[in-house]
């Protein structure tokens, strides 16, 4: 593999690829030494502290400069947690507890967190509405579903953040919540006109630009009344006359970077590949271009010979490329530029975690004997395969049920331990045959319920490693 290809002249100041492994690539570093704007992070990238505070220095030291990104949402998307589960509770339990300065000190905590491992940009708060209780990708990643809450946390979470020096990438523009698909498998479309989106979705990123988010990451959705040509990656009337424009005619007036959601999603670069995505999204106004977490030296010489040919052509103008790159630069220029000692270890207190429980009366206290259950669901791509939820992230072991296995017979009632549960066939044809086997069996979901509860009879919109704690210190504590 070549580590001297590529040319930063065609579009390297904008690109913040990923890669494979736990150790800085050759490839990767000289083309940090060349002016690659920067990296971003994943879990499969971290193993510990101490690694990934070697890793970041390591980035550091070949582009002093370069932007280190990561996901860390402080709740069930986390990296920096992927192998035990977030400490942090995550915004739907915050939104529910609504209390405001609680989820500052989340947001300033998250960024001590951060600065300490060396990063400087965190593509994070989810400021979407989850307007969609079937929403697949976005759920207990939201505040919540009013506009005025989601802004009110937003905000709190955002400035917080912020003032610790580390800076935020509000998502996922202008608004994921109201889908019933997942951008990382298709094109979502949100057929709503613009005065809807100005009464719900856009509140939150209205709050965020004046809180001082230095980012947005715009999604790639299709909204077919703003504009019917592509996802919002793509539009320049989304993202320059709406995100960019003037508040005096109807814009958001935000003057920071616009960063993609990863180019390699395929509601961007499913039919026309990343290198055209890249110019497309570019054209249209992104300046950061978050490209994917595998990438390679080939990918990106891709990329930029497209951008390059895309400049030959007019395709993309040389004064937008010039304009993305001194965006990210002073993004760049604006961050410190040093990590700071480990923080002391995070926690809200369980039983404060569990005030934003929604419980149905009669459960509690359960049935001697219960038998715990838990219902092994796919994660979703923001999320992960791999990061521990539900009680057995907190030491206390269920019986696995995945899709096509038999509900065990049992002497008690059962404890079953789901996320999303209404929203599989699968998961509620076995929650419902175990009610009828063993009444009084008790359900949890640890995802975004449906509105009528019917799967949820304790519903703890999370399933981060601090719900978790919160939900085993509550049944402990009502066990008969």
């Amino acid at each position: 593999m070549s580590i001297t290809t590529g040319s930063t002249t065609q579009g390297g100041a904008v690109l913040l690829p990923g890669f494979v492994g736990t150790e800085l690539p050759p490839w990767l570093e000289a083309r940090l030494r060349r002016g690659l704007a920067g990296v971003c992070l994943f879990a499969a990238n971290i193993v510990s502290p101490d690694q990934l505070r070697a890793l970041t220095a390591a980035i550091r030291a070949a582009n002093p400069h370069a932007l280190i990104a990561i996901d860390e949402e402080g709740g069930d998307v986390s990296r920096l947690y992927a192998a035990t589960g977030s400490p942090f509770p995550g915004n739907a339990v915050l939104g529910r507890l609504d209390d405001a300065s609680l989820t500052a000190s989340v947001g300033a905590a998250v960024a001590r967190e951060l600065r300490a491992a060396g990063v400087n940009l965190n593509f994070a708060p989810d400021v979407d509405i989850n307007s969609n209780p079937d929403n697949p990708v976005i759920g207990v990643r939201s505040f919540g579903t009013d506009p005025a809450l989601v802004a009110r946390h937003a905000a709190a979470w955002i400035a917080a953040h912020e003032a610790e020096g580390v800076a935020v990438s509000a998502k996922h523009f202008p608004g994921h919540g109201d889908t019933a698909q997942d951008s990382h498998h298709a094109l979502p479309v949100v057929d709503l006109p613009l005065d809807t989106l100005r009464a719900r979705e856009l509140v939150p990123f209205v709050a965020a630009v004046a809180a001082g988010a230095r980012t947005i990451m715009s999604s790639h959705i299709l909204l077919p009344q703003l504009d019917a040509t592509g996802p919002a990656t793509f539009s320049a009337r989304i993202l320059g006359e709406l995100l960019r424009g003037p508040a005096d005619e109807g814009g958001l007036g935000f003057t920071g970077v616009i960063v993609s959601d990863a180019l390699d999603m395929a509601g961007a670069s499913g039919e026309i590949g990343i290198p055209a995505a890249a110019v497309r999204a570019l054209a249209a106004g992104c300046d950061l271009l978050c490209i994917g977490t595998r990438n390679t030296d080939e990918q990106l010489v891709a990329i930029e010979a497209a951008i390059g040919a895309a400049l030959a052509d007019g395709t993309l103008a040389t004064e937008r490329l010039a304009d993305a790159e001194a965006r990210v630069g002073a993004l760049a220029a604006s961050l410190p530029g040093d990590a700071i000692d480990q923080p002391p270890a995070f926690a809200v207190d369980p039983a404060r975690v569990a005030q934003a429980f929604d419980i149905a009366d009669g459960v509690l206290p359960l049935p001697a004997g219960i038998r715990i259950l838990s219902l092994e669901t796919t994660a979703n791509m923001a999320v992960g395969p791999d990061v521990p939820w539900g009680l057995a992230s907190v030491g206390v072991e269920p019986q696995r049920l995945h899709e096509g296995d038999a509900l065990p017979a049992s002497d008690a009632p059962y404890l079953i331990v789901g996320k999303d549960n209404h929203r599989r066939a699968w998961t509620r044809d076995l929650i419902d045959r175990a009610r009828a086997a063993q009444p009084g069996s008790v359900v949890i979901d640890m995802g975004w319920p449906a509105p009528d509860r019917r799967y949820a009879d304790i519903a703890t919109f999370g399933a981060s490693r601090s719900v978790s704690d919160a939900v085993r210190s509550l049944l402990e504590g009502t066990e008969q």
